[in-house]
């Protein structure tokens, strides 16, 4: 179930409500790019809460997984990986990532075991020495060879989502840092995107599984509209805007072949998340400099 709820009004309304006060509270999932963050939320949730795929910030805006178990509600913000691109853009993904930090009851360091300890790793080791918020380190993807020593993290937990393996141990490491209040969600509610990002999340992942080099983070989707008709079907249109206009030759494809594929993915995915038939447009249009316009980039990025 997906909603969006006023976490301000629940704490105010429910504060005297003390029968039902358990564990509660923010962590920031933080890491490199590709760490394995959306896909440890996704596999602890069992649902997709987060977009994945194997090129570097997929993830942009800071997106919500809620777990909710019979005492505990953790509400994980899951940021953008934290890396060493500095022009405009890329420095408003890394500044929205680092204010989930200053909010959070805890901090859950993702160490990718897979890959050597970089200029990356050591950048995100010293933002988090800065912080007082409790940080508590995984390492990801211990199903592969690792290419870490595990001597220069001797407090970190072993996690591989492929396995499933380690998610208990991060739970009750992460359980100190919780406090005592009422629950912030409803018990089936795993994520509280709206419907709008939700869609424009899941198109910009089928683009990003299926562009090569830089094309991906040249392009931004936004969800225009999203009505049913008489049958229950949900009808949607959104576009997907690109810096300049050879790129939307790339985009559609021949006789529109690699937007139809991208279209078919991401309908057959929101079917399963919506559970109704879905008609989904896509349009592609040419927005020069998108980047540059601060309106645009705090909108994709905002919360």
């Amino acid at each position: 179930m997906i909603m969006k709820i006023d976490t301000m009004w629940i704490l105010e309304n429910n504060a005297h409500d003390t029968h039902r006060e358990r564990l509660v509270g923010f962590v920031a999932l933080v890491g490199r790019p590709n760490a394995g963050k959306s896909t440890f939320l996704n596999t602890l949730l069992g649902e997709k809460a987060s977009i994945v795929s194997d090129k570097p910030q997929t993830t942009q805006k800071t997106t919500r997984g809620i777990y909710t178990t019979r005492d505990m509600q953790i509400i994980f913000l899951d940021t953008a990986g934290i890396h060493e691109g500095w022009d405009r853009w890329n420095a408003a993904v890394n500044r929205h990532a680092l204010k989930s930090l200053s909010r959070s009851h805890a901090i859950l360091h993702f160490i990718d075991s897979s890959r050597p300890v970089g200029a990356e790793e050591q950048n995100i080791r010293t933002v988090l020495s800065r912080v007082s918020t409790p940080v508590v380190r995984i390492f990801s993807k211990t199903d592969l060879p690792s290419r870490v020593d595990m001597w220069d993290f001797p407090d970190a937990i072993p996690v591989s989502s492929i396995e499933k393996t380690g998610f208990d141990r991060v739970i009750e490491a992460l359980r100190p840092h919780l406090e005592r209040a009422p629950f912030l969600y409803e018990e089936d509610v795993y994520t509280d995107q709206d419907m709008y990002t939700r869609v424009s999340e899941i198109v910009r992942e089928k683009l990003f599984a299926r562009l090569e080099e830089e094309l991906p983070y040249s392009i931004y989707v936004e969800t225009v509209e999203i009505d049913e008709d008489e049958t229950g079907r949900l009808r949607i249109l959104a576009y997907i805007y690109v810096e300049r206009e050879s790129q939307k030759a790339i985009i559609i494809g021949k006789k529109a072949a690699f937007l139809t594929e991208v279209g078919t993915a991401a309908r057959l995915d929101l079917e399963a998340i919506f559970d109704r038939p879905i008609f989904l447009a896509l349009r592609v249009k040419h927005l020069p400099k998108w980047k540059r316009n601060e309106k645009i980039v705090e909108g994709l990025l905002e919360e």
